[in-house]
Protein backbone atom coordinates (compact mmCIF):
# COMPACT_ATOMS: atom_id res chain seq x y z
CA UNK A 1 0.00 0.00 0.00
CA UNK A 2 3.05 2.02 1.46
CA UNK A 3 4.55 1.81 -2.34
CA UNK A 4 1.81 2.16 -4.58
CA UNK A 5 0.82 5.81 -2.34
CA UNK A 6 4.39 6.94 -3.26
CA UNK A 7 4.18 5.84 -6.56
CA UNK A 8 1.18 7.98 -7.82
CA UNK A 9 2.17 10.59 -5.25
CA UNK A 10 5.69 10.11 -7.77
CA UNK A 11 3.42 10.61 -11.22
CA UNK A 12 1.28 13.55 -9.97
CA UNK A 13 4.27 15.85 -9.45
CA UNK A 14 5.50 14.44 -12.80
CA UNK A 15 2.32 15.15 -14.21
CA UNK A 16 2.34 18.86 -12.75
CA UNK A 17 5.64 19.28 -14.13
CA UNK A 18 4.86 18.41 -17.46
CA UNK A 19 1.28 19.93 -17.77
CA UNK A 20 3.40 23.76 -17.89
CA UNK A 21 6.62 23.66 -18.14
CA UNK A 22 7.63 27.03 -16.88
CA UNK A 23 11.45 28.67 -16.33
CA UNK A 24 11.63 30.95 -13.35
CA UNK A 25 14.22 33.94 -13.92
CA UNK A 26 15.78 35.81 -10.83
CA UNK A 27 15.02 39.41 -9.91
CA UNK A 28 18.05 41.35 -10.91
CA UNK A 29 19.84 45.14 -9.86
CA UNK A 30 19.87 47.66 -12.46
CA UNK A 31 23.72 49.19 -12.80
CA UNK A 32 24.21 52.21 -14.92
CA UNK A 33 25.88 50.33 -17.26
CA UNK A 34 22.47 48.60 -17.92
CA UNK A 35 21.43 51.98 -20.22
CA UNK A 36 23.06 51.85 -22.95
CA UNK A 37 21.05 53.52 -25.28
CA UNK A 38 21.01 56.99 -27.13
CA UNK A 39 19.18 59.37 -23.93
CA UNK A 40 16.16 61.55 -25.15
CA UNK A 41 17.42 65.06 -23.74
CA UNK A 42 14.32 66.62 -25.19
CA UNK A 43 12.18 65.02 -22.40
CA UNK A 44 11.58 66.11 -18.87
CA UNK A 45 12.80 62.53 -17.45
CA UNK A 46 16.20 61.53 -17.07
CA UNK A 47 16.37 57.77 -17.81
CA UNK A 48 14.15 55.19 -19.13
CA UNK A 49 14.17 51.26 -18.38
CA UNK A 50 12.59 49.65 -21.44
CA UNK A 51 11.98 46.02 -20.87
CA UNK A 52 9.80 43.17 -22.78
CA UNK A 53 8.53 39.93 -22.80
CA UNK A 54 8.76 37.20 -24.53
CA UNK A 55 5.57 34.61 -24.41
CA UNK A 56 5.82 31.19 -26.48
CA UNK A 57 4.35 27.96 -25.89
CA UNK A 58 4.47 24.69 -27.73
CA UNK A 59 0.94 22.61 -27.17
CA UNK A 60 0.38 19.06 -26.94
CA UNK A 61 -2.83 17.54 -27.18
CA UNK A 62 -3.86 15.08 -23.99
CA UNK A 63 -6.93 13.64 -24.28
CA UNK A 64 -9.44 16.26 -23.76
CA UNK A 65 -7.16 19.09 -22.71
CA UNK A 66 -4.14 20.45 -24.20
CA UNK A 67 -0.81 20.39 -22.34
CA UNK A 68 1.48 24.00 -22.76
CA UNK A 69 4.73 23.88 -21.92
CA UNK A 70 5.68 28.14 -21.91
CA UNK A 71 8.77 30.49 -21.92
CA UNK A 72 8.07 33.02 -20.77
CA UNK A 73 11.39 35.24 -20.66
CA UNK A 74 12.14 38.89 -19.57
CA UNK A 75 14.56 41.08 -21.48
CA UNK A 76 15.86 44.13 -20.13
CA UNK A 77 16.46 45.78 -23.03
CA UNK A 78 19.63 47.71 -22.55
CA UNK A 79 20.33 49.27 -26.34
CA UNK A 80 17.09 51.05 -25.87
CA UNK A 81 17.07 51.80 -22.31
CA UNK A 82 19.01 54.64 -21.66
CA UNK A 83 20.17 57.52 -18.48
CA UNK A 84 21.20 61.25 -18.95
CA UNK A 85 24.40 61.20 -17.28
CA UNK A 86 25.15 64.75 -18.20
CA UNK A 87 22.10 65.50 -15.73
CA UNK A 88 23.27 63.38 -12.75
CA UNK A 89 25.05 65.75 -11.08
CA UNK A 90 25.72 63.56 -7.84
CA UNK A 91 26.20 59.80 -6.61
CA UNK A 92 22.98 60.43 -4.74
CA UNK A 93 21.32 61.29 -7.94
CA UNK A 94 22.56 58.50 -9.69
CA UNK A 95 21.48 56.33 -6.32
CA UNK A 96 17.81 57.91 -6.63
CA UNK A 97 17.19 57.47 -10.20
CA UNK A 98 18.86 53.67 -10.60
CA UNK A 99 16.13 53.03 -7.56
CA UNK A 100 13.11 54.59 -9.32
CA UNK A 101 14.25 52.50 -12.31
CA UNK A 102 14.17 49.67 -10.27
CA UNK A 103 10.82 49.94 -10.08
CA UNK A 104 10.17 49.91 -13.22
CA UNK A 105 11.98 46.81 -14.02
CA UNK A 106 10.41 45.27 -10.95
CA UNK A 107 6.77 46.08 -12.33
CA UNK A 108 8.19 44.03 -15.73
CA UNK A 109 9.59 41.19 -13.05
CA UNK A 110 6.35 41.18 -11.36
CA UNK A 111 4.33 41.01 -14.69
CA UNK A 112 6.58 37.05 -16.03
CA UNK A 113 5.99 36.17 -12.40
CA UNK A 114 2.28 36.29 -12.51
CA UNK A 115 1.97 35.27 -16.23
CA UNK A 116 4.07 32.21 -14.81
CA UNK A 117 2.09 30.99 -12.19
CA UNK A 118 -1.42 31.94 -14.31
CA UNK A 119 -0.28 29.66 -17.19
CA UNK A 120 1.03 26.80 -14.44
CA UNK A 121 -2.91 26.45 -13.27
CA UNK A 122 -4.66 26.97 -16.42
CA UNK A 123 -6.09 23.74 -17.85
CA UNK A 124 -6.11 24.91 -21.85
CA UNK A 125 -8.64 23.31 -24.40
CA UNK A 126 -9.01 23.25 -27.96
CA UNK A 127 -9.30 27.16 -27.74
CA UNK A 128 -5.92 26.90 -26.00
CA UNK A 129 -4.29 29.79 -28.04
CA UNK A 130 -6.59 32.40 -27.82
CA UNK A 131 -7.32 31.27 -23.85
CA UNK A 132 -3.20 31.79 -23.56
CA UNK A 133 -3.26 35.02 -25.07
CA UNK A 134 -6.19 36.61 -23.47
CA UNK A 135 -4.21 35.42 -20.37
CA UNK A 136 -1.17 37.58 -21.92
CA UNK A 137 -3.37 40.31 -22.91
CA UNK A 138 -4.90 40.68 -19.37
CA UNK A 139 -2.15 40.57 -17.22
CA UNK A 140 -0.01 42.96 -19.66
CA UNK A 141 -2.86 45.19 -19.25
CA UNK A 142 -2.65 45.40 -15.38
CA UNK A 143 1.30 46.65 -15.08
CA UNK A 144 0.98 48.80 -18.33
CA UNK A 145 -1.36 50.53 -16.15
CA UNK A 146 0.82 49.89 -12.88
CA UNK A 147 3.13 51.43 -15.01
CA UNK A 148 1.66 54.63 -15.54
CA UNK A 149 0.69 54.85 -11.89
CA UNK A 150 3.75 54.55 -10.65
CA UNK A 151 5.30 57.75 -12.42
CA UNK A 152 2.20 59.33 -12.12
CA UNK A 153 2.18 59.06 -8.68
CA UNK A 154 6.63 59.81 -8.21
CA UNK A 155 6.13 61.88 -10.42
CA UNK A 156 8.99 60.36 -12.27
CA UNK A 157 10.99 59.91 -8.87
CA UNK A 158 10.17 63.98 -8.00
CA UNK A 159 7.69 62.89 -5.72
CA UNK A 160 10.28 61.40 -2.69
CA UNK A 161 7.62 60.28 -0.43
CA UNK A 162 5.55 58.59 -3.21
CA UNK A 163 8.96 57.06 -4.50
CA UNK A 164 9.39 55.89 -0.73
CA UNK A 165 5.71 54.45 -1.01
CA UNK A 166 6.38 52.65 -3.95
CA UNK A 167 9.76 51.55 -2.88
CA UNK A 168 8.08 49.94 0.39
CA UNK A 169 5.11 48.37 -1.84
CA UNK A 170 7.79 46.52 -4.07
CA UNK A 171 9.68 45.37 -1.14
CA UNK A 172 6.40 43.78 0.20
CA UNK A 173 5.11 42.10 -3.18
CA UNK A 174 8.71 40.50 -3.56
CA UNK A 175 9.39 39.38 -0.20
CA UNK A 176 5.61 37.88 -0.77
CA UNK A 177 5.89 36.72 -4.13
CA UNK A 178 4.98 32.71 -4.26
CA UNK A 179 7.97 30.79 -5.28
CA UNK A 180 7.81 29.41 -8.18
Amino acid sequence: MKFGFARLICLAVLWLLAVNNVSAQAVRQLTANDFKGVPHTNLNTVAYTNCSISFRYEAHRERNYYLLNFDIHLTLNDCVSWMDKKRITSDGMLAEVLKHEQGHYLIAYMEQQELLRTVEKTVFYANYQSAAQNIFNRIDAKYKQLNLDYDADTQHMQNRTQQQSWDAYFKKRLAYMPPE
